[in-house]
């Protein structure tokens, strides 16, 4: 079995793909990846290059003068036939909604063959949930370095006002021209910066729910994912500069981790608890009808956020009375009422969801407490093993200029303890969140993340 982390991407995107001793056969169906200064004006060879003759090309109307305008001219220059749809969003973000996919399925033209998106991460989500619903094959024509799901098979979208994770297949292609990602808006590589800081707690609540839940773990994978994280992190001194080595090492690295997201087939090599501050700040935001920060950014403050509460958790040790005592005062009628006041109009499809999974019940919480109790050393040998320097790291993310608290975006603190409170319940994912509260522990938490949220 090859090392993956010592593997080159194209040797790690081979069509045949990879037996594992974990039992999976991981594999990412990229068949064409271009990253490089210049690499733009292989466009119309990507086109070919995926047996595609007619592109359908999706933009919004900044990434259409950052690029999408290249892409409309070189494969009119190369003679291939092809559709362009501008997602109109008047000078805004636009979502990773209903609407958007809705807009650009109803301007689709039905003898187009392939989704190009020109853009990041929702264009590129967007095009990997059309292409998944329509058997038709989809491409990124990246435009900044801002989330690593440029190869993953999965897209955040935002379905009903709740954030989802669908899972569907990687774009066949991926071009990633670097004098155009280190032209990005600058809170855009704090994004990509974020985004993959992230991966220090995903690959160790990863582990721990491995232990106590007994979730798919691939120390393979992992490590794939420390090596991507690795590459981002000794290069990041180089984005205030906007140094070209250093963004084609974020842009590697993004990729990687978007392969190793692939293999496992699922999103936990990249995403815990910091992830779900985010998720639950923009399901606030559209509870309230407020505009909310790129998911990196907000991901980078979450990271920074859980990393404080973990400095508490290494005090602690489990104390079954206690869980139990938790568990107990914690009625339905309480934890309904918990979740009423957090997601409001989205509350009732959290208190569905509860009742077809079932975290709550006794059984389950038993069984869970056992485990914890029985592998408590393993679950601080995790925490040791893959959290960094929580100085260390916000230092180096501070020399970027990067925001860092809550308050640097406009979030509060009570907003900031419920994103906390909720995130177990957001979806059905063992993290941080639900171990404290098994533990009894996530008032108690809750209280501490509300004095240090700040500092």
């Amino acid at each position: 079995m090859p090392d993956f982390y010592r593997m080159s991407i194209q040797a790690l995107t081979r069509q045949e793909g990879f037996a594992c001793p974990c039992g999976k056969h991981h594999a990412c169906a990229l068949d064409d990846l271009r990253i490089g200064s210049s690499a733009l004006a292989g466009v119309s060879d990507m086109v070919r290059a995926l047996g595609c003759k007619k592109p359908f090309i999706v933009c919004d109307d900044h990434t259409f003068e950052v690029a999408g305008k290249q892409v409309d001219a070189l494969l009119t220059a190369a003679g291939i036939p092809h559709m362009l749809y501008i997602i109109p969003c008047a000078g805004q973000k636009i979502a990773p909604a209903e609407w958007e996919v809705g807009s650009v399925l109803m301007h689709f033209d039905p003898s187009c063959d392939l989704f190009l998106g020109v853009g990041s991460g929702v264009i590129n989500d967007i095009c990997k949930v059309l292409g998944h619903a329509t058997g038709l094959k989809s491409a990124i024509v990246g435009t900044a370095p801002s989330m690593d799901g440029f190869a993953s098979n999965s897209s955040a979208m935002e379905i009903n006002h709740v954030k989802m994770t669908l899972f569907n297949r990687a774009p066949k292609g991926i071009l990633l021209d670097t004098d155009i990602l280190r032209q990005a808006p600058m809170r855009m590589l704090w994004a990509g910066l974020g985004d993959m800081a992230a991966k220090y707690i995903a690959l160790c609540e990863w582990r721990i729910s491995h232990l106590v839940t007994g979730e798919y773990y691939c120390e393979d994978v992992a490590q794939l994912m420390r090596s991507a994280l690795k590459r981002v992190i000794d290069a990041a001194d180089g984005i205030p500069s906007r140094d070209p080595d250093a963004i084609q090492a974020i842009a590697e690295g993004l990729i990687v981790s978007g392969i190793a997201m692939a293999f496992a087939e699922i999103s936990r090599p990249a995403s815990g608890l910091e992830h779900y501050f985010s998720h639950m700040w923009e399901m606030m935001a559209l509870e309230r009808n407020q505009p909310y920060d790129l998911h990196g950014i907000q991901v980078g403050i979450g990271t920074m956020l859980t990393l404080k509460m973990y400095r508490k958790f290494r005090q602690i040790t489990p104390d079954r009375a206690k869980a139990e005592a938790y568990w107990n005062d914690m009625t339905r009628e309480k934890w309904e009422s918990r979740i009423r006041s957090i997601f409001g109009k989205t509350a009732p499809e959290i208190i569905a969801m509860e009742a077809s999974i079932g975290k709550n019940e006794r059984k389950g919480h038993e069984e869970r407490l056992n485990r914890i109790v029985d592998h408590w050393e393993e679950i601080q040998q995790a925490v040791t093993e893959e959290l960094p320097d929580y100085d260390r790291l916000r230092s180096l993310m501070e020399k970027t200029g990067m925001p860092l608290r809550p308050s640097d975006i406009g979030i509060s603190v009570k907003d900031t303890v419920n994103a906390f409170i909720g995130a177990r319940d957001a979806r059905n994912k063992y993290m941080s969140c639900s171990l404290l509260w098994d533990l009894g522990l996530t008032d108690e938490f809750a209280d501490y993340l509300e004095r240090v949220a700040e500092e």
